[in-house]
């Protein structure tokens, strides 16, 4: 077996482990605090406190038909938090054995037998040591948005990393296009994935200049003017032009409630 495919199957191996452990430990029901909010919201596709996470609750709606009984929408809806989580177990393995990779790898790239071992051996760990640590298991098993922010978040970095393996390539910008994409998604789930920006503007800074103390400075403040214009900029501005397009077409073109 090559290893890429072994790296492949120990990345699926950990996705498995993780999953089968969260879906063990599940919630049954409702855990303490937000949870019954959102599984109502979810279940009723109502409305949830500001400022909202329209996203997760389609996700969760969707998880929530295959329950059959309304005594299992609150399991389902959990089970969603379980999946999202496992995914973000297998991407964080692909993650660490990239960094891994950079550090072990010679010259050419090449790793000997005892390097790729410690490769995936460390990368396994890594990703273990995360699967059942105390706070990430804890919303791993529970209906609430901090799963599947975590899994946007495990995406999108791990995107930029397959970015940098082959930014000298053609149709190299597809994966900072779907890493755009998945940040605009997950601004409908929660808006600590936009977190991620800083780390995705500092490896993009440093596979494509010379780094720099200045550059990396500017780098950053870069990142910082993204972060600003979407939460001032993109996510209110959404808002306000549908307003403002509602408003015309109702009160000025006079189209009916729900045209």
């Amino acid at each position: 077996m090559t290893p890429k495919k072994l790296n492949l199957l120990m990345g699926w191996l950990s996705f498995a482990i993780a999953l089968v452990v969260y879906l063990l430990t599940l919630e049954p029901t409702v855990s303490l605090w937000d949870c019954g909010e959102f599984i109502a919201s979810a279940y009723k596709l109502q409305v949830g406190h500001p400022p909202g996470a329209p996203f997760w609750l389609i996700i969760a709606r969707v998880f929530s038909l295959f329950a059959g009984d309304k005594e299992n929408v609150a399991m389902m809806i959990n089970a969603v938090s379980a999946l999202a989580s496992a995914f973000t177990i297998m991407f964080l393995f692909w993650t660490i054995s990239h960094l891994l990779r950079k550090i072990l790898a010679d010259q050419s790239g090449t790793l000997s037998a005892a390097h790729q071992i410690v490769l995936l051996g460390g990368a396994f760990v890594g990703a273990m040591a995360y699967t059942f640590s105390d706070t990430f298991w804890f919303s791993a098993v529970e209906g609430e948005v901090y799963a599947t922010s975590s899994l946007f978040t495990a995406v999108v970095f791990w995107a930029i990393l397959k970015w940098e393996n082959v930014a000298d390539q053609p149709g190299a910008n597809r994966w900072l296009i779907l890493i755009a994409y998945l940040i605009g998604l997950s601004i409908g789930v929660h808006l600590l994935n936009l977190l991620a920006i800083p780390a995705i503007v500092l490896v993009y800074y440093f596979k494509k200049y010379t780094v720099t103390r200045k550059g990396i400075i500017y780098a950053l403040s870069v990142s910082v003017v993204i972060l600003l214009g979407i939460m001032y900029g993109i996510i209110p501005g959404i808002v306000k032009l549908a307003t403002v397009v509602e408003k015309f077409f109702t009160n000025t073109v006079g189209l009916h409630y729900n045209t």
